[in-house]
C-alpha cells in the first residue's frame, strides 16, 4: 500500500474507555486495517470516517437503542450518507470486552481479532452485508482476502468458529434500516 492509498481515506480513532491499555497501538492497527480494506474494495479518496474504542456498557446501550438488541457485540457500524465536498461514510464502534473475550476464546492474537474486527465494520459501511447466506459468503470471502494482505489468518478457517462469528454478527433488518438513515 502507498502513502496515497493509505492517505486517501481520512480514518478518526477515537478512544472511549479506559479499557483500551495500548491505545496508540490499537489506532495503528485499525487505521492499518481499514486503510487495506478502503484500498481493496473501493475507491474512497477524500472520504472519512470514524472509529470509537469503547467498552461493553457503551456498545450495549447503542445496540439497544439502534438494533433493539439489550446486549453488548463486538462491533456496530453505522453508515452515513455522503454529503458535502468530503463524503462521511459512517462510524464503527468497537468494544474492548467483547473482543478480547472473543480472542481469547477462540485463540487469536487480540490485535487479529481488533483488525478483522475494524474490517468487517468498514465492509458494511461501504454497502457489504450478510443477511444472505450468498452475502455473508461475499463478505466474508473479501474479508479473508483483505486480511491475508495484512498477515493475519483466516478468522474463519474452522467451520465451528465461523459460524459462530457469523451468529454472533447478525443484523436485524430493522437496525439496518434505522442506521442507514444517517
Amino acid at each position: 500500500m502507498t502513502r496515497a492509498q493509505a492517505s486517501a481515506l481520512k480514518i478518526d480513532v477515537m478512544v472511549d474507555s479506559a479499557r483500551w491499555k495500548e491505545p496508540r497501538k490499537v489506532r495503528s492497527i485499525v487505521r492499518r486495517a481499514v486503510a487495506r480494506a478502503a484500498a481493496t474494495t473501493r475507491s474512497t479518496r477524500g472520504a472519512e470516517l470514524a472509529i470509537v474504542l469503547t467498552d461493553d456498557s457503551a456498545i450495549r446501550m447503542l445496540n439497544r437503542d439502534w438494533r433493539g438488541v439489550n446486549k453488548a457485540t463486538n462491533v456496530l457500524s453505522f453508515p452515513a450518507k455522503y454529503r458535502g465536498p468530503k463524503p462521511h461514510l459512517g462510524d464503527i464502534v468497537l468494544a474492548f470486552e467483547t473482543i478480547a473475550r472473543e480472542a481469547k476464546c477462540e485463540h487469536k492474537p487480540f490485535a487479529h481479532h481488533v483488525a478483522h474486527l475494524a474490517v468487517h465494520g468498514f465492509l458494511h459501511l461501504v454497502g457489504y452485508d450478510h443477511e444472505r447466506d450468498a452475502d455473508a459468503l461475499e463478505m466474508e470471502q473479501t474479508e479473508r482476502d483483505i486480511l491475508r494482505q495484512l498477515k493475519i489468518p483466516d478468522p474463519y478457517g474452522d467451520p465451528v468458529a465461523a459460524k459462530k462469528a457469523h451468529s454472533l454478527s447478525q443484523e436485524p433488518r430493522a437496525y439496518k434500516q434505522r442506521a442507514r438513515k444517517f
